[in-house]
């Protein structure tokens, strides 16, 4: 036997030992041969339609096979057929062409393995009557012809329906699919074409037939060749006896949202009560909880408008703009490692200034990825003193402006969304002609080759390019989507800022205005709100599309926009659920309660207490809302204790540019800070907090509790709490103790620590 066939043997019985059972269990229970056998093969397969697509319909260049980076078995192809040219090469002359035989087409490796009369970790991949086997059996038996250069390139791909409500008991949508090509023809790939969903609620048949396995929605991108289009489906419950309740609508976003509601046959529950709103809006604005005069105060008042007066109120209050800076410093990775306290400093106090004044957001997009200069005299330069290289400048700026995630495609073609390898390269160039002045650098740690101490000039070069390493070459620089480059002598950085700041920017205002409604309604209309793609829609496309409009004809401003939202039904809605909307979480039928940020938690216990805690580096009585860092990096400078607390409750360090950062999880660590951590003893026990100033000025134990509720709940106690906590102060020997107590009840309560 050839040394080759030893090898090829010997790689064989790796690879069945290495078998994925969830390939071979795919093919057998949708016997993959079936749908595409109903097409008939054409005379003369094209390489670059028909054997293409056949390799991406059998699954073979999908990442868990030969599409993966290092291949499966020594046979390795594009990933999703990215580069036909490539591929071909690799199936008919690799390895001496072993894989075809054109003498004897079915002896062929190729069709001998995915049809499993040879051993294939892959399973058998389709049959020898299917569409698939002669497909590639007749490609080969014509002699193998490379037709790449020739063939009609594939200009649309027409998919219906693109979003369907099925109602029960309906239980299947076929979904059709047609291709269009540059010279005109069309063709039915209905059963040729890929199928994937986003979920299990769904299994979609290889002829395309989705059929339901549960109620709710589902996505299914449709793929042929290097086209793909996302089909948005729900199944309903018939729900008989369903009436929908025709609830108020404030505005275009109830409209919007409660015009899918009614599709979905699920009632919007009712709107919160006054304390849930007040709650809400301080929090969702301004970081804390009411005080209990100002919830008292807004409690007693008749006026029917005091909600949208409340808005107002809270979005001209200065701890707005702590709060909301306080959001794009952790996108903008305002940390003193990079940028040292000034610098962080700096930073922060100039985005603070741009929302306190309510200024364009377009603009302050392109102040910030244009900017140079003295990172202490221009503060924007902060920008690019964090990020050291056009690679994460790149990806940095797509993700938090644009709301798209470009990492994938670094080294192939993007999986899932539009974005090839060359767009990738064509915009990194953009960010290669930053350089830095560093006047001086009197870091703590000389081993830490991020740290910086000292003075900084961002600079912008005259030379400077990021290679494409596929070529070896540069890419001109090129904004995303727009196939226009940049001229060679062109400012890139300028030209970039002046692009995202065009009102006619494709990505920018739905990327911003996703970002806001994910912060006052805890989740994205795109979710995660940076990975805008095809395969990802939009659960309200008309919604988003109207936000976006009206934050551009505000002139980009946040306030009109925040303001729109929170006057909606549909943020006022309440957390308690109905009959039909339980299970709901991604429609906006009712408020979903989720834990205070680490911040909020902070500074809510400081104002209810009436103590204050002390931050490493920071003055007094500053709150956390207001830290423009993370936690000090200085080695002889100690983290206190209040730098803790934030980071055990989820406060980034400001590494990434993600709002994942930020953990909302819940962990033990919280539970035992809050049940006697060093913060919750030290606001305890501090001279001058709320319960020494209650017993100082000999206040009744009655005014006592209904003042600690007031402040900690924004409500008066219930007979039973009230009678339960009274007795528990009365039997109490040190009534000091014993009002300790009821505050570290009320501060461990949902009530307290959700966001209702």
């Amino acid at each position: 036997m050839p040394a080759s066939c030893n090898t090829l043997s010997l790689s064989l019985r790796r690879a069945v030992r290495r078998c994925a059972p969830w390939v071979t269990a795919f093919c057998v229970s949708w016997g993959l041969s079936s749908a595409a056998s109903a097409a008939e093969a054409p005379t003369k397969p094209s390489y670059a339609i028909d054997v293409m697509q056949t390799l991406s319909k059998a699954g073979c260049n999908l990442g868990t096979c030969h599409g993966n980076a290092n291949g499966k078995g020594g046979f390795k192809i594009s990933l999703r057929g990215q580069d036909a040219k490539l591929d071909y090469l690799v199936l008919t002359h690799d390895q001496m062409s072993r894989r075809i035989n054109v003498q004897e087409p079915d002896k062929s490796l190729l069709l001998l393995k995915a049809t499993m009369q040879q051993a294939h970790e892959g399973g058998r991949r389709f049959a020898r009557d299917s569409y698939e086997y002669r497909v590639l059996r007749d490609w080969i038996a014509a002699g193998a012809p490379n037709d790449v250069e020739h063939a009609p390139k594939l200009e649309k791909l027409v998919v219906k329906p693109t979003t369907e409500f099925v109602v029960e008991p309906v239980a299947e949508v076929r979904i059709t699919a047609e291709a269009h090509f540059a010279d005109g023809t069309r063709r039915d790939v209905t059963t040729t074409a890929v199928y994937e969903t986003s979920n299990k609620l769904v299994d979609v048949s290889p002829a395309g037939v989705v059929h339901r396995n549960g109620f709710g929605e589902s996505t299914v991108l449709v793929r042929y060749l290097n086209r793909q289009l996302p089909v948005r489906l729900a199944f309903v419950p018939d729900r008989p006896g369903f009436k929908w309740p025709k609830p108020p609508e404030v505005n275009y976003v109830d409209k919007l949202v409660f015009a899918k509601l009614q599709q979905l046959r699920v009632a919007p529950s009712e709107v919160c009560d006054d304390v849930t709103f007040l709650r809400r809006a301080y929090l969702d604005l301004l970081g804390f909880a009411p005080t209990g005069p100002e919830a008292e105060a807004f409690l007693k008042d008749k006026n029917p408008d005091k909600r949208n007066e409340l808005i107002d109120a809270l979005l001209d209050r200065p701890e707005y703009a702590d709060f909301w800076a306080l959001k794009y410093a952790d996108l903008l990775r305002v940390e003193e490692k990079t940028l040292d306290r000034k610098g962080v400093q700096n930073f922060y106090y100039w985005i603070r200034r741009w929302i306190e004044h309510d200024r364009p957001m377009n603009e302050f997009a392109a102040e910030v990825v244009a900017g140079r200069g003295d990172t202490y005299t221009s503060p924007a330069a902060g920008y690019y003193r964090a990020q050291r290289d056009p690679v994460l400048r790149a990806e940095t700026t797509a993700q938090v402006f644009l709301g798209v995630r470009l990492q994938c495609a670094k080294c192939h073609n993007h999986p899932f969304d539009r974005w090839t390898q060359t767009d990738y390269y064509h915009w990194t160039n953009l960010f290669a002609r930053v350089g830095y002045k560093v006047f001086e650098n009197t870091q703590y740690d000389k081993n830490d080759k991020i740290q910086f101490e000292g003075k900084q000039v961002v600079v912008g070069k005259r030379s400077g390019d990021v290679d494409d390493p596929r070529t070896g070459d540069p890419r001109a620089p090129r904004m995303l989507g727009t196939g226009v480059d940049l001229p060679e002598n062109a400012d890139r950085l300028r030209g970039l800022a002046d692009w995202l700041a065009d009102d006619k920017n494709p990505f920018f205002a739905q990327s911003q205005v996703n970002r806001t409604w994910f912060h006052l309604l805890g989740r994205g209309i795109v979710e995660p709100i940076d990975d805008f793609r095809a395969t990802n829609p939009a659960t309200h496309p008309e919604l988003l599309k109207a936000l976006a409009d009206d934050f551009i004809a505000n002139d980009f401003r946040l306030k009109p926009l925040i303001r729109t939202i929170m006057r909606s039904r549909t943020y006022q809605l309440a957390s308690t659920t109905n009959d039909t909307n339980a299970t709901d979480e991604i429609n906006y039928s009712h408020a979903l309660v989720r834990s205070l940020s680490a911040e909020q938690t902070l500074d809510s216990l400081t104002r209810f207490t009436g103590a204050r805690v002390k931050f490493a580096g920071y003055p007094d009585g500053m709150r956390a809302g207001q830290l423009p860092g993370v936690r000090p990096v200085r080695d002889k400078e100690p983290v206190l204790a209040a730098d803790r607390f934030l980071t055990k409750f989820g406060k980034p360090q400001r590494l990434l540019s993600c709002e994942c950062e930020r953990s909302s999880d819940l962990a033990l660590g919280q539970v035992f800070e809050l049940i006697g951590g060093t913060v919750m003893l030290e606001l305890l026990n501090k001279p001058g907090n709320r319960v020494d100033d209650g017993l100082e000025a000999g206040k009744s134990p009655e005014s006592m509790l209904a003042g600690l509720y007031w402040n900690a709940l924004n409500r008066p106690p219930t007979d039973d709490e009230r009678k339960l906590m009274l007795a528990h102060v009365e039997q109490s020997k040190d009534r000091r103790t014993a009002w300790q107590d009821v505050v570290w009840a009320l501060v461990n309560s949902k009530e307290f620590l959700l966001r209702r």
